[in-house]
C-alpha cells in the first residue's frame, strides 16, 4: 500500500507523521534545513522560494509557538500566509472540517498547516484537497506532531552528529505527547542504537517496548549514560482522571536537577519541546544551563518548517 504521504515518485506530497516516513526522506529534510539556518543572519531575512504561493494556518487548536515559527517559516519563503483562528469562527457555526477546507481551498490555497484536537484531522484533509495542494501536520490529537519531531533531530545531528551511536533518553509523559510519539518513530528510524523512555506507569502507553524502546521508572538509571535528553512537558490539559498525585510529586521524582543529570554523560544535552513547566519537570538551573539547547531548538524549528515547505512546493 502506497504511503498517503509521498506522490507517486516517491517524494514528499504532505507531512502527517513520521511513521512510516524513509529515512532517506527525513535526512533530505534535515540537510535541506541546514543553509536556510543562516538566512535569520542576514539583513534581509528572505528567499524568494515560494513567492506567490498562499499558505493557510487552520489552527483548530491554541499553540501560538508553533504557529507563529511556520508563520515566520513561510513569510521566509516569500509566501502569503493566512493565519485562521478556525475554532473561534466557522466550526462555532456549525461548518465542518471539509466544508472550511473546500472554502479556503476555492480561495486558490497552495499549502495548509493543520493543528487539530482530534487525532487524524490533518490525514483527512489530505485526502480530500486537489492534488496540487500540500497538508501538513502541525499536531492532531495525542497522535503526531511531526515538525516537532524534525526539529529535535535536526538539533540531535548539530550537536552529536551520528544518530547510530547515542543513547537517548525521553522524560514524562509520553502518554499524551505526540511530541515523543513523533520523536521515537524518527529515533528509530534513523538509527538510534539505545532509546529510553522514563516515566511513571500510569503515563506510559501500554506496550510502549513494541515501538523499540526500553522503559525505565527510576529516573537514575534511564539517565545513566546518555548522551540526549529530552523532557516532555507534563501534559495536564489532555489528562483525564488522576494519574499522578500532584506536580510537586512528580518534580520529586521525575523532575529533572543539576545533581540528577550528573548520571549522564558529561557531554549531555538536554532538550524540551516547550513551552516549559519549571519547577514540574525541568529546574531553571537546567532549563538555563549549560546543556540545555532548548532556545536553539526553537531558531532550528523555524528552519526545518522552511525546508518542508520548500520541498513540498517543490514536489
Amino acid at each position: 500500500m502506497r504511503n498517503p504521504q509521498l506522490n507517486a515518485q516517491g517524494e514528499l506530497q504532505h507531512l502527517l507523521t513520521i511513521e512510516g516516513l524513509p529515512a532517506a526522506i527525513i535526512r533530505q529534510i534535515l540537510d535541506t534545513a541546514e543553509p536556510f539556518v543562516s538566512i535569520a543572519e542576514r539583513e534581509v531575512k528572505k528567499v524568494p522560494l515560494l513567492r506567490g504561493k498562499s499558505i493557510f494556518n487552520l489552527f483548530f487548536e491554541n499553540s501560538t509557538r508553533t504557529r507563529t515559527t511556520f508563520e515566520i517559516a513561510a513569510k521566509r519563503l516569500s509566501a502569503d500566509v493566512i493565519n485562521l483562528n478556525v475554532g473561534a469562527s466557522s466550526t462555532a457555526k456549525g461548518e465542518t472540517l471539509l466544508d472550511t477546507v473546500n472554502n479556503l481551498s476555492a480561495m486558490l490555497a497552495d499549502m495548509f498547516v493543520v493543528r487539530h484536537a482530534q487525532s487524524g484531522a490533518a490525514h483527512l484533509i489530505a485526502q480530500h484537497v486537489a492534488p496540487h495542494i500540500h497538508v501538513i501536520n502541525a499536531g492532531d490529537g495525542r497522535h503526531a506532531h511531526p515538525t516537532q519531531g524534525l526539529l529535535d533531530m535536526f538539533t540531535i545531528r548539530h550537536y552529536k552528529g551520528d544518530f547510530t551511536r547515542l543513547v537517548v533518553a525521553i522524560v514524562g509523559d509520553v502518554l499524551h505527547s505526540r511530541v515523543a510519539r513523533s520523536q521515537i518513530h524518527a529515533l528509530t528510524t534513523l538509527g538510534v542504537p539505545e532509546l529510553r523512555v522514563i516515566a511513571p506507569k500510569t503515563l506510559l502507553p501500554t506496550a510502549v517496548e513494541r515501538l523499540g524502546v526500553r522503559v525505565f521508572h527510576d529516573l537514575a538509571q534511564g539517565l545513566r549514560g546518555a548522551d540526549v535528553v529530552i523532557m516532555l512537558r507534563l501534559q495536564s490539559e489532555r489528562m483525564r482522571g488522576a494519574l499522578l498525585p500532584s506536580a510537586q510529586e512528580y518534580f520529586k521524582h521525575y523532575g529533572l536537577t543539576p545533581e540528577r543529570l550528573e548520571v549522564a554523560n558529561p557531554d549531555v544535552i538536554v532538550m524540551h519541546p516547550g513551552p516549559m513547566n519549571r519547577g514540574v519537570e525541568i529546574d531553571s538551573a537546567v532549563a538555563d544551563g549549560s546543556h540545555s539547547v532548548i532556545l536553539p531548538q526553537v531558531t532550528f524549528g523555524i528552519a526545518v518548517r522552511m525546508a518542508v515547505m520548500a520541498i513540498l512546493a517543490g514536489n
